[in-house]
């Protein structure tokens, strides 16, 4: 399907933006993707999201739509031709939600407290409600998937897209933690998914290397430190 004047604002290494290009791709709509600098943010970028200036933005007939949840329920709602990515039964939708909430609001922030962990203590704690977290969310997936690949079921789904968004970040932060936190001998369900998701022909290419994801991570420090010392 082509689509006529999408454009996506974003930077690259952002797992919010891959989720929108996951989206996107898995309903073949071609978009025009215009790189963002955070700390340098573009007009338009500061026009379409007056509220909270940062990205991904989706811009599709001149109208902005903003934060990433939202964006990828909008693409699957207006774009409504197979693949669908919500499940259609309410209850199912409704947990899909709930999951990618506590993904955003819960899971994936542990990854910022571990790299600011002091000592072995605290990283130990921090790693602790990682691992939590991914025992809960190999429950879910062998529930919600019905033994089938994805936890849309047979093709990818919500869930899918949001947790797939941070698999680089989770394989960078094993390269910083020098640990493995997708371990097979504790979600081996999780491994087989994260294996498959990111062979996806929708998924492949998307993604940053784990390098280059430490690498700007490191640049981004850097660059928040000075600007912070020149306040």
């Amino acid at each position: 399907m082509a689509a006529k004047d999408v454009k996506l604002l974003g930077a690259s290494a952002s797992a919010y933006v891959n989720r929108v290009q996951f989206a996107l791709n898995l309903k073949s709509i071609k978009y025009e993707f215009l790189q963002e600098d955070v700390f340098n943010k573009s007009e338009l970028l500061l026009k379409s999201n007056p509220v909270h200036k940062k990205i991904p933005v989706l811009i599709h007939a001149h109208k902005p739509i903003c934060e990433s949840l939202v964006i990828v329920q909008y693409v699957d709602e207006f774009w409504s031709d197979a693949p669908t990515i919500l499940p259609s039964h309410p209850y199912e939708r409704a947990n899909a939600r709930f999951w990618a909430a506590y993904l955003d609001d819960k899971w994936f922030p542990l990854f910022r407290e571990l790299r600011n962990a002091k000592d072995e203590e605290s990283k130990a704690g921090v790693l602790g409600k990682i691992f939590e977290g991914l025992t809960l969310l190999e429950g879910v997936f062998v529930k919600s998937s019905n033994g089938k690949g994805y936890f849309g079921g047979e093709t990818i789904g919500y869930l899918d897209i949001v947790l797939g968004s941070f698999l680089g970040w989770v394989k960078a932060a094993e390269i910083m933690a020098q640990l493995k936190i997708l371990d097979e001998t504790k979600t081996p369900a999780l491994v087989d998914w994260a294996e498959r998701f990111v062979s996806h022909e929708a998924i492949t290419g998307i993604i940053p290397e784990p390098e280059e994801l430490i690498a700007v991570l490191k640049d981004f420090q850097a660059k928040a430190a000075a600007a912070a010392a020149s306040k």
